[in-house]
């Protein structure tokens, strides 16, 4: 039990007497006054005043005395659970005397965080700084709470509401914009002035539209900013600053990982038809993909893509790949680093995503032999970029050996969101399908997987630290893989098909509709060979063959 009391007082008050029992006067003019406290007559009452704890802890350092109170409890169970509570934190070595704010703690916090890599360093700034300083910072860390944090996700989902309101008034604001544009067009020359100016107002009002945040911070963003805070409170569990990681207990609404879908024919149909993708995570069927490095083959950046198509390196690791690490007698690539890059464009050579990111890419035969001619391209572009600037040195600055892999005319490597957005630029140009730069290591995947591969193997592709997070995430198959499963256990079951001869216009009934079921399932195209081969090269056979680029010397 703790060592102190619990008592009632209340703020009532009155007047200050001297030693002759008259009231002291103040320089304004004004009664001086005290408060009764405990003394008043009135705390005989349930509801007059409240209640107080008053603890005699172990003295500090220095042994300075310590003798905390706290007061505004309802009920003295309220004020003894509380004093109970604090007695419990100092035995159990908690600092109840330290004053540090949250922000305090969450900026030291970071600081001492030597271990964490650049790129997750500033994502934790970010978090920090953007949320949970603004909604938390205040706080003293001994007062931080599940409730405070709670009230900080519910404040998220009430702005959330906002944003949806502004993508809508964006959307009208689009819809009468482009009807006071076709007004004005369609009007005969002369047009009418009236017209001009509706126009112009309906654009200033989608350009002002425009400015107001639509993006919604999302469930798996939320989590993120759990995680975040998480990870600190964990910390100062650990340094005895508080008794328990309130982050952990937070309710937040429930994520789902996104399915990725492969773009079959009834779903691009939709998509041409409303601009909506099925699902954030799309994949090329082996079809779509030959149409795309058919399409790229002149396109600067084809080899990289190639690269991700079949291989699946990530962008970063991509852009960073040296050719230092690249085995030209084997066959193989080795990554061991990657560009990473920051909200504010800057780019930085970092390790692997994973521990089982530094892996060894062994190249299939058509990878090997573009890498091979480009090597070559690469060292004519250097040759030429370098007589151009011994001959203009105000206009061709000096020729960047970067050592990488991809390069551009002067040798500096891709930035790996222009890399993004060319790829982007270049699907919508060519009207195909549209995925996301990185879905380029789910077709890899899905090849793979009909290409007869191991999830193990696909694992180590992929460079995926659990065996788990592979199953999970890349389980898209290429529809002749599985319709081949679907009629797997079809066939295994013996049927006697007795062929049912109708009258005529007699109805179709389930008897008719079994005896006239189809002996083989849709006609599927397969590749060649046995699909299961467990090789590099098994894949390939799922797209056409690639064709060597004559990659032009200047970015297209």
């Amino acid at each position: 039990m703790f060592d102190g009391s619990i008592y009632k007082r209340c703020k009532c008050t009155e007047p200050k007497r001297d030693d002759d029992g008259q009231p002291i006067i103040r320089a304004n003019g004004k009664p001086a006054t005290r408060e009764l406290g405990s003394a008043c007559p009135l705390l005989e009452k349930r509801e007059h005043g409240t209640w107080y704890y008053y603890l005699n802890l172990p003295a500090g350092p220095g042994g300075v005395r310590r003798r905390p109170r706290k007061g505004g409890f309802p009920t003295s169970k309220a004020a003894k659970k509380a004093a109970q509570k604090i007695w419990g934190e100092v035995t159990g070595g908690i600092d109840v005397d330290s004053k540090e704010t949250v922000a305090a703690y969450l900026n030291r916090w970071l600081d001492k965080r030597v271990d964490l890599k650049r790129s997750t360093r500033e994502g934790y700034r970010d978090t920090i700084d953007r949320v949970l300083i603004p909604a938390l910072g205040h706080l003293a860390m001994r007062e931080l709470s599940e409730r405070h944090i709670q009230e900080m996700f519910k404040q998220i989902w009430e702005y959330n509401k906002v944003k949806e309101a502004n993508r809508v008034a964006v959307q009208q604001a689009k819809v009468e914009c482009d009807e006071a544009y076709r007004a004005w067009k369609d009007a005969p020359v002369p047009r009418p002035p009236h017209l001009r100016q509706r126009w112009n107002t309906a654009k200033a009002a989608l350009k002002e539209a425009r400015t107001k945040p639509r993006q919604n911070t999302g469930p798996a963003t939320q989590r993120r900013i759990r995680n975040t805070l998480a990870s600190a409170l964990g910390d100062a569990v650990t340094e005895k600053l508080i008794a328990e990681n309130w982050a952990k207990s937070v309710s937040l609404p429930q994520y789902e990982r996104p399915e990725a879908l492969v773009w079959t024919d009834e779903r691009v149909a939709r998509w041409k038809l409303t601009g909506e993708k099925p699902s954030p995570v799309m994949v090329w069927t082996p079809e779509q993909t030959g149409q795309f490095l058919d399409a790229a083959a002149g396109h600067p950046m084809y080899i990289m893509w190639h690269l991700m198509v079949f291989r699946a390196p990530r962008r970063g690791e991509a852009a960073g790949l040296p050719w230092s690490e690249v085995d030209m007698t084997r066959g193989t690539a080795r990554i061991v680093e990657q560009l990473s890059v920051n909200t504010a464009y800057e780019v930085w050579e970092d390790t692997p995503k994973s521990r089982a990111g530094k892996r060894s890419l062994t190249l299939d035969h058509a990878t090997f032999a573009l890498l091979k001619a480009w090597r070559d391209v690469q060292k004519a572009q250097r040759a030429e970029w370098e007589q151009k600037h011994h001959d203009d040195p105000t206009k061709y600055g000096p020729y960047v050996d970067s050592g990488k892999v991809f390069t551009q005319a002067d040798g500096s490597p891709w930035h790996p969101i222009n890399v993004s957005q060319t790829f982007e630029r270049f699907v919508k140009r060519r009207g195909l399908p549209p995925i996301r730069l990185h879905d380029l290591r789910h077709c890899a995947a899905s090849l793979s997987l009909a290409a007869g591969l191991s999830m193990k193997a696909i694992q180590a592709l992929l460079g995926h630290s659990n065996y788990q997070l592979t199953a999970d995430t890349y389980t898209s198959l290429m529809p002749q893989f599985e319709q081949a499963a679907a009629n797997a256990t079809v066939d295994l079951v013996p049927r006697r098909h007795v062929a049912a001869q109708p009258a005529s216009g007699e109805p179709l009934t389930v008897a008719r509709a079994v005896a006239e079921q189809p002996s083989e399932g849709p006609e599927i195209t397969t590749p060649e060979g046995d699909v299961r081969a467990q090789t590099n090269n098994a894949h390939l056979r799922l797209v056409p063959p690639p064709v060597l680029p004559d990659v032009p010397s200047d970015v297209a």
